[in-house]
């Protein structure tokens, strides 16, 4: 019982440091300018994908 509890828990806690990360990461990238979003090979569009793949690439 309390092992299931316990996973429950850290499956939350792991969501919630993805959601983090995929917070931090857009907020980041959004402040960018376009010029330096360029220089990083990216265009506007493509931030939440790579916010995403951030957050899960930080779980791994």
């Amino acid at each position: 019982m309390f092992g299931t509890a316990a996973r429950v828990f850290e499956a939350a806690a792991e969501r919630r440091a993805k959601q983090r990360v995929y917070r931090t990461t857009l907020n980041e990238l959004n402040a960018l300018s376009n010029r330096e979003l360029a220089d990083l090979g990216l265009h506007r569009s493509e931030l939440k994908r790579v916010a995403w793949e951030s957050a899960q690439d930080a779980a791994a």
